[in-house]
């Protein structure tokens, strides 16, 4: 009967832990290592070729205003440029107005990164890596803002059915999204099969610069920029497209080995065990030994925070 009391008890804080995990990375999708034909024949800065990335995570939507308020606050950063303008400035709406700069301090903020071009790439194309558009190969309307057809941004997560085949909202459409590579027209040609970072130093556009590259499209842009592997660019420090210019995060996955894994999962089930039978110094002993086999779980860092909690009661 004890041990049956225990193991209800230790799962019931299983089912505890994966709803505090679950919260917490709602706001992202993985995105699985895998290969993927990054490019098109539509421009000659486009050349396809074959990229293999590591697993990530990429925002589900833009950064919001709401989001991109809180970064305001808690980090003394100004307001972008379009910060009044009723049009753009609802709190579910995509934050606009925002430079390279701008963006990638947001990002840092948040504990995470800006996209490679190539991982905004995937993100965008699906599973199975070919998508001309998020969604499908054939534009549809219904499925992104863009071209002033609705003449404003849309909330972040409008057009659900235009998401890419991982889940991504607004891949093509509502804002452009800086990426953190430099652009360079050749690039392509020369770039890494594995895991590429973009450009040494971006294209001088105009003698006004080095530039960044941006992705995706927006509300006020043609249709002729919402496929999947449209390049375009600004100098990171100008918003002069401001009022369709935003971005997403992303953030690398740690790798963990296969043993790692196991010995991982073992010692968190002796520390739900533990738990149970409310021995909460052996259970903190198991989860950070779990959490020495794999430190970025998200399910062990919640199951050791509720252990912390535990034993300050005492």
């Amino acid at each position: 009967m004890r041990s049956q009391m225990v193991f209800q008890v230790g799962f019931g804080v299983a089912l505890m832990v994966a709803a505090v995990s679950v919260a917490t990375a709602a706001d992202m999708v993985l995105i699985p290592k895998g290969e993927f034909t990054m490019g098109s024949s539509e421009h000659s800065d486009e050349a396809q070729h074959q990229v293999v990335l590591d697993a990530y995570s990429i925002d589900k939507f833009e950064a919001s205003n709401a989001r991109y308020k809180e970064f305001m606050k808690a980090a003394g950063h100004p307001a972008p440029a379009y910060w009044d303008d009723p049009r753009l400035n609802k709190s579910n709406h995509p934050v606009v107005g925002v430079s390279w700069t701008d963006a990638n301090a947001f990002c840092k903020w948040d504990g995470k990164r800006l996209p490679t071009e190539a991982e905004w790439e995937r993100a965008a194309k699906g599973p199975l890596g070919d998508n001309h558009y998020p969604w499908g190969h054939t534009l549809d309307l219904k499925k992104a803002n863009y071209g002033q057809n609705v003449g404003r941004t849309t909330p972040v997560d409008s057009y659900p059915d235009g998401a890419s085949g991982f889940g991504v909202y607004n891949m093509a459409g509502n804002v452009f999204e800086w990426v953190e590579d430099w652009y360079d027209l050749k690039y392509y040609k020369e770039s890494p099969a594995l895991n590429p970072r973009g450009a040494e130093k971006g294209y001088n556009f105009a003698n006004q610069g080095p530039v960044k590259v941006l992705r995706g499209g927006s509300w006020l842009a043609p249709e002729s920029s919402l496929h999947t592997s449209h390049r375009f660019w600004n100098q990171p420090d100008n918003n002069s497209y401001g009022v369709g210019l935003g971005f997403r995060c992303a953030k690398s996955v740690q790798t963990v080995s296969d043993e790692a894994v196991q010995t991982g999962r073992d010692a968190f089930i002796q520390a739900l065990v533990a738990m149970g039978a409310e021995k909460h110094a052996e259970a903190l002993t198991a989860i950070e030994k779990a959490l020495a086999s794999d430190p970025g779980n998200q399910e062990y860092l919640a199951t050791r925070e509720l252990i912390q909690k535990s034993m300050k009661k005492k």
